[in-house]
């Protein structure tokens, strides 16, 4: 393979063997657009992130105290034989912004703390200072406690009047009998532990239920006694509702009711604040408006005391709007952004960066954005490369592919099967490379001739959810329906507001799973049971000691496979484990085999090879189910934590499908789907629906349009500019009989179909 000339003008990579890399060596040209293509799995992401950006940041992090590495943590150098000329990275990804309640996209963005110094100097009746308007501090609503809402509780969610403590009367989720938390209640001798809830003085049942914090001593350990409603409020009631476990979560909906605070109206301010005002607007109302007509209000305020923060806040209002989320508030929650948002909100940080030759790291920049939408992030790709930067983007979507300076697109398969580099060059050479990529840059796919009609329907009615406007429409049942339209258009408000309240709904989004990092693709779907068990009986024994959490665990690193070691001052180092050399399994557990192969050996198995060694029909059923969601690459006991937003959701699917006919609801099912992938899930979408399913995806992919049975359009903006339906019908009638923007984009794809494409 040739290389561009060793210089300084490009990063040279040698030997890179993460993960599944196969000893690839390129040379990625600095201060120009570099686009990684390939299939799902090819080594795309293990390349451009856990190879370059990973090195970078870990060099960095080097340059610091020991004391700051402490805390900052010491990544593992990637399995690399050299990297060279590389500058400072920054990975924008798709990681949602936390779950802080009191995080919002003005406070994430600094435009909230402009705000507050703007109105420090200028509001009348003046709060003081900026730390005045914070809700987060001195001007927090102290009935709220700057959250905005409060919450009543039902107590008979919390307890079994029946019981006694002793016998399990609090059935909050996590407060066990024998544990710490009833512990304090059972042992602070506020009452009898032993007698029936039912028999409680009101004294008493005040007690329990309502008292302040006082200190205790329980078991001789002084403590912190609390009410039990105060204790569940602080415990769950603060945090982001979709932060916690689904059980946590199911708890929270059955025992809790929220409503704005009736004190600041869900202002999370005090009155003094709300009373001060600039051209008759307190800091509230600028918070609620939409960003792009924020950044017009601000245009009239021009006292020169508070010019260069008016400047200041006008810029990253700009770019807000500048980068497709004007529609957005700046008291918006940051938790509730879409992957795709928060990307899009962190990449505002760096647009004014005075840095240079920086590498800026994106992994798919375009996630959530309808075609009309791409042409603007393109944009501000190339004004990054252009102020001397390097830009590397991930990436699927031809549109973004086309304006790359350069493009690496690797393959031929996923896992085992990639991991090589199988072009590199321009965008022109790629088309007529005759890799997959180069011969699906093209590729269309056809309005569908037959679609799929029912008299059935699932009615949405009155949706006010954000900015919907009063939204009423029909979901026909049994069919494809692919729900569209611009960024911030009202497409998650509208189905999310809706539809996952019902019974027989199936939500399959890509947030994360929350487990150990024990967890794997073999114990979240199940598999590993019927794995456990075709090894005990091939071999006589009990189906626990096929469990790297049970029996059979290492005892020297208890089954992780790595041995933690915290280096006090320094970082803590995880290094494999010598007695089982990784495995994760005692000698005795890796000497069974099943047809040959260890347990460990199962475990490190892609999805597509354990299909060929295992004949156990459960095991197969599962197998099939994650080859059919296009998984066939992943190995069975790789950590969860370990994968993308679109495995997950493709993950979540599999364990779903199978289970009854439902409605299944999709959020961008596509994202991180390689061009020739999207028809392997169109083809399963179609199977999901002819086993009798209602599928109901929200999509920007053209392809996905063009295969749908029914589309429901909205728009026709963003914002208070969107909120509507803008079109119902079959792909056919949006492509001949509508002038949306929708109609546009699927217009023009559908006529540069290639002939027999």
């Amino acid at each position: 393979m040739t290389h561009i000339a060793d210089s300084h003008d490009v990063i040279q990579v040698r030997g890179a063997r993460e993960n599944n890399l196969r000893d690839v060596s390129l040379d990625v040209p600095k201060r120009r657009l570099t686009v990684f293509t390939g299939v799902s799995g090819s080594g795309k992401s293990s390349l451009v992130f856990g190879t370059i950006a990973a090195e970078s940041q870990r060099m960095i992090n080097e340059t610091y105290s020991a004391f700051l590495q402490s805390f900052m943590g010491s990544p593992a150098r990637p399995d690399v034989d050299a990297l060279h000329n590389l500058s400072a990275a920054i990975v924008v990804d798709q990681e949602r912004m936390g779950a802080n309640a009191r995080s919002t996209l003005g406070t994430a963005t600094d435009a909230y703390t402009m705000l507050r110094i703007l109105f420090s100097r200028l509001g009348s009746p003046s709060a003081g200072s900026a730390l005045a308007y914070s809700f987060n501090a001195e001007g927090m609503c102290l009935t709220c406690e700057g959250l905005g809402k409060v919450s009543s509780i039902d107590v008979d969610q919390l307890i079994d009047r029946s019981k006694s403590i002793n016998e399990g009367a609090i059935t909050v989720p996590n407060f066990s009998v024998d544990g710490w938390y009833v512990k304090a209640y059972s042992e602070s001798g506020f009452f009898d532990p032993d007698k029936p809830l039912a028999l409680f003085t009101e004294s008493e049942m005040s007690e329990l239920l309502y008292k302040e914090q006082i200190k205790v001593r329980v078991n001789g350990i002084n403590t912190t006694y609390e009410g039990l409603v105060p204790k569940v409020q602080r415990m769950y009631l603060t945090k982001e509702r979709e932060s916690v476990q689904p059980h946590i979560r199911a708890f929270i909906d059955r025992a809790a009711t929220f409503a704005p605070c009736p004190d600041c109206g869900g202002t999370r301010l005090k009155p003094a604040v709300l009373e001060s005002r600039i051209d008759g607007r307190n800091i509230a109302e600028c918070s609620a408006m939409q960003v792009s007509d924020l950044a017009d209000v601000l245009a009239g305020i021009t006292a020169p005391s508070v010019g260069p923060v008016v400047t200041n806040l006008r810029h990253t209002l700009d770019s807000l709007v500048e980068i497709g989320l004007g529609y957005l508030s700046l008291d918006r929650e940051s938790a509730t952004l879409s992957g795709g948002e928060a990307q899009r909100v962190k990449m505002v940080r760096h647009l004014g960066s005075s840095l240079t030759d920086i590498t800026y790291v994106f992994d798919e920049p375009t996630v959530g954005l309808h075609p009309h939408d791409i042409q603007r992030m393109n944009g501000l790709l190339l004004r990054l490369r252009d102020k001397g930067n390097t830009v590397l983007v991930v990436e699927h979507k031809p549109e973004t592919i086309a304006i790359a300076d350069h493009v690496v697109d690797l393959g031929p398969g996923a896992g085992p099967a990639g991991g090589r580099v199988q072009f590199e060059g321009t965008v022109g050479d790629l088309r007529t490379s005759g890799s997959l990529t180069g011969r699906y840059l093209s590729h269309r796919v056809a309005l569908k001739e037959n679609v799929r009609s029912s008299s059935e329907k699932i009615e949405i009615r009155n949706a006010t959810t954000h900015n919907l406007r009063d939204v009423s429409v029909d979901i026909p049942s049994g069919v494809l329906t692919v729900v569209t339209g611009v960024a911030g258009s009202g497409k998650s408000s509208l189905i999310y507001g809706s539809l996952p309240r019902r019974e027989g709904v199936v939500v399959v989004d890509q947030s994360a799973i929350r487990g150990s990092r024990r967890s794997n693709p073999a114990t979240y779907t199940g598999l590993l049971d019927p794995v456990r068990t075709a090894f005990a009986r091939a071999n006589g024994v009990k189906p626990a000691l096929f469990s790297a959490n049970s029996a059979g665990a290492c005892p020297n690193c208890k089954g992780i496979g790595l041995v933690y070691v915290d280096l006090a001052m320094m970082a803590g180092v995880a290094s494999v484990c010598e007695e089982c050399e990784g495995k994760r399994f005692t000698a005795e557990v890796l000497g069974y085999r099943l047809r040959g192969r260890d347990i460990s050996e199962v475990l490190a198995m892609p999805v597509s090879d354990a299909l060929d060694f295992f004949t156990e029909k459960p095991v197969r059923a599962v197998l099939d189910r994650l080859a059919a969601v296009g998984l066939g690459y992943l190995t069975l006991g790789q950590p969860l934590n370990t994968l993308s937003g679109g495995e997950r959701q493709r993950l979540k699917l599999a364990v779903h499908m199978g289970g009854g006919t439902v409605t299944y609801l999709l959020d961008e099912p596509t994202t991180g789907l390689h061009l020739a992938d999207v028809d392997q899930l169109l083809a399963l979408l179609d199977r999901l629906v002819e086993d009798g399913n209602t599928v109901v995806v929200i999509e920007h992919h053209l392809a996905v349009m063009a295969h749908a049975d029914w589309i429901i359009d909205l728009g026709p903006g963003a914002g208070q500019d969107g909120g509507k339906v803008v079109f119902t019908g079959t792909p056919a009638e949006l492509v001949a009989e509508s002038a949306t923007l929708t109609a546009q984009h699927l217009r023009d794809y559908v006529s540069s179909s290639a002939p027999g494409s």
